[in-house]
């Protein structure tokens, strides 16, 4: 009896050891290499698989999942013979997992060694200070040479970053001070650029001023000019109205009478003006003759009147 019972364990932990065997569960992004008798039989996606007891073996797990590497910090020397530290990530993925079994030993291993080698490489070819502006550039090539070496293994690099480019100490020092010095050269620039400015506005400015002042006179002559001819015409016509009045006045009846005392009047006025003015007087002989005077001007206007005339029926 106890001889039965221990057979029927025995029995059923073979069982179980050859399910454990057999029977394979793959998870998800994950591809199995199975070997029979030694050989590639083939390879197990997601899923469940029976396998043939004591003759497939599972001999290589990989994951289909995208894989971060670090790459450790190395030192670079550029064109210009700086040595400088530099670092980075890459990223891959197992696109054939049987290439990738057999292809290579350890794929991860030999695409780091490769990237810190393309690396070098890459930043030989440039000078210290375009190292960083050139990062997108010198990540592209490290993964386009990447990529062609790890194609046969069945790995595609997706793409390289590099995390820190360090200088050595004194070059550090050194760039600061040509940055410093071109910050104060932008400075001293602008600054003279901004005098310049302000000294062409303000000549503009004054040169303005003086058309503008020079436009104003110019208008003030004219509106003087304008103003002193209105002036003039007006004097000359009242004028001419006044003489053509006093011409009419002398042909109307009484008008003879009426200018000699006027012209008597203003002669003696104008004499006694004469006389308060001066001390000493230069008279004429016929001073005291006022009818003659009156006569004399008379015949004057007379003459003046015909003219006139004359002139006026002519026209």
């Amino acid at each position: 009896m106890d001889a039965g019972l221990i057979v029927l364990f025995l029995l059923a932990v073979l069982v179980l050891f050859i399910l454990a065997k057999t029977a394979v569960v793959v998870p998800q992004q994950s591809a199995y290499i199975v070997e029979r008798l030694g050989r590639y039989s083939g390879t197990l996606n997601a899923g469940f698989h029976i396998l043939i007891p004591f003759l497939d073996v599972i001999r290589y797990r990989h994951s289909l999942k995208e894989v971060a590497i670090d790459i450790a910090e190395q030192i670079c020397i550029t064109r210009d013979n700086v040595q400088v530290s530099v670092d980075g990530v890459l990223y891959l993925k197992v696109l054939n997992a049987e290439r990738a079994s057999y292809g290579i030993t350890n794929f991860v291993f030999a695409i780091s060694q490769l990237a810190q080698t393309t690396l070098r490489s890459e930043v030989g070819k440039i000078e210290l200070d375009r190292t960083f502006e050139e990062r997108t550039n010198i990540n592209t090539s490290v993964v386009s040479e990447l990529d062609k070496a790890s194609d046969p293994w069945g790995v595609k690099v997706l793409r390289y970053e590099i995390k820190n480019i360090k200088p050595p100490r004194d070059v550090l020092d050194a760039m600061e001070k040509q940055m410093r010095a071109e910050r104060e050269k932008r400075a001293v620039i602008l600054n003279s650029e901004g005098i310049r400015d302000a000294a062409i506005n303000e000549a503009e400015g004054r040169k303005q001023e003086v058309i503008k002042n020079s436009e104003a006179k110019r208008t003030q002559q004219i509106n003087e000019a304008e103003g002193e001819a209105a002036a003039i015409r007006s004097v000359a016509g009242a004028t001419a109205e006044g003489i053509v009045k006093v011409a009419e006045a002398i042909q109307s009846p009484g008008g003879d009478q009426a200018l000699q005392l006027r012209v008597a009047e203003q002669y003696i006025t104008e004499f006694g003006k004469l006389a308060k003015e001066g001390n000493s007087l230069i008279m004429p002989a016929s001073v005291s003759d006022v009818g003659s005077m009156v006569a004399m001007a008379m015949n004057v206007i007379k003459q003046g009147s015909s003219a006139a005339s004359s002139s006026s029926e002519g026209k």
